[in-house]
């Protein structure tokens, strides 16, 4: 049974921005995150290594694998084909948001300000990447921009930190947050890092 996007934000309460430039490690990087209660997983298509990625983290037990970063048409037909399972995109346009919403699949796309939301509110769309969340002006601006939007939820991505996430998941449309902090280290030190995120109360 696919999920909505809703069920994948409450998944867990951190998710790993991935940017692999290796394949050969995206199998043992999800197994660590996995391993230490993030399973919800987004792949950044900035890498020429992103495809395989996506193909070699789906094989990961647990793992629900998307790809982020999705700009155009082309590019979700890639992730398609390589098993995305969901679509997370740094801004919204009328064409792809059309093309992902007449999918079915899941998708996150990034806003920014009032406009982005009503253009997502025309395609159908609630649930929102807030991006980039502290150069946007930070928790201040989307507290701001959630009261008229009371319908909406929120990832926010974008300088968020291991000290500033409990901030942003305190405030109530706000139903995970998108970080890279998570990722360095060795295996060992990326799933003690996830299983401290995962732990992360909203």
């Amino acid at each position: 049974m696919t999920m909505d996007i809703e069920a994948i934000m409450r998944t867990s309460a951190v998710i790993p921005v991935l940017v692999i430039d290796d394949a050969a490690t995206a199998r043992p990087l999800a197994e660590a995150l996995v391993a230490g209660g993030l399973r919800v997983l987004e792949v950044t298509m900035r890498t020429p290594a992103a495809l395989d990625a996506i193909r070699e983290m789906k094989q990961v037990p647990g793992a629900i694998v998307g790809a982020g970063t999705v700009v155009d048409t082309a590019q979700f037909e890639q992730v398609m084909t390589a098993g995305a399972e969901f679509i997370v995109s740094p801004g919204l346009t009328d064409r792809l948001g059309s093309a992902i919403v007449d999918s079915g699949v899941p998708y996150l796309p990034g806003i920014a300000n009032a406009g982005d939301i009503m253009r997502g509110l025309d395609l159908g769309l609630t649930h929102f990447k807030f991006f980039p969340a502290e150069a946007s002006g930070g928790l201040k601006a989307l507290k701001a921009l959630a009261a008229p939007f009371y319908q909406c939820k929120f990832c926010p991505t974008g300088g968020i930190t291991e000290a500033s996430a409990p901030d942003w998941l305190a405030f109530a449309p706000v139903l995970c947050v998108g970080g890279s902090w998570v990722t360095g280290g060795t295996m060992a030190e990326v799933e003690a890092k996830a299983k401290a995120a995962s732990g992360l109360a909203r």
